[in-house]
């Protein structure tokens, strides 16, 4: 249902660098690069993260209440990924853990301040 997800950066080289860098274990990468807009997945057939330079050419700010939402295969993932994600530049917003019996994220804000969260949903 989802192609793609847009967040705005004030660098594109920047923000293409900590996004693909922290996608990678996942199988993701710069899939197309149209200057002021970067496609970044595991292919142009699912869901994709673009960074762009906003079209109004004003500064890019993060929404107020939005977030993305990665999906990860398990709690130990979520672990390595939220850490790989602090290690190239991320501030923490929420270290990972069980936020309800089945819920687990950790909670992160890229460079630019776009808030972001890998999770694992586990059955009961």
């Amino acid at each position: 249902m989802i192609g793609y997800i847009t967040i705005g950066t004030k660098d594109m080289e920047k923000a293409k660098a900590f996004w693909s860098g922290v996608l990678e274990p996942l199988g993701a990468s710069v899939m197309m690069d149209m200057g002021r807009l970067a496609m970044i997945g595991t292919g142009l057939d699912a869901p994709m993260l673009a960074v762009c330079l906003p079209h109004n050419e004003e500064d890019a700010s993060p929404g107020n209440g939005n977030m993305v939402a990665l999906s990860a295969v398990s709690r130990e993932k979520v672990d390595e990924l939220h850490a790989r994600a602090m290690n190239l530049g991320a501030s923490d917003e929420g270290a990972p853990g069980e936020r309800n019996p089945t819920f687990y994220g950790g909670y992160f804000r890229d460079p630019d301040g776009n808030k972001a969260v890998f999770f694992h949903i586990s059955l009961l």
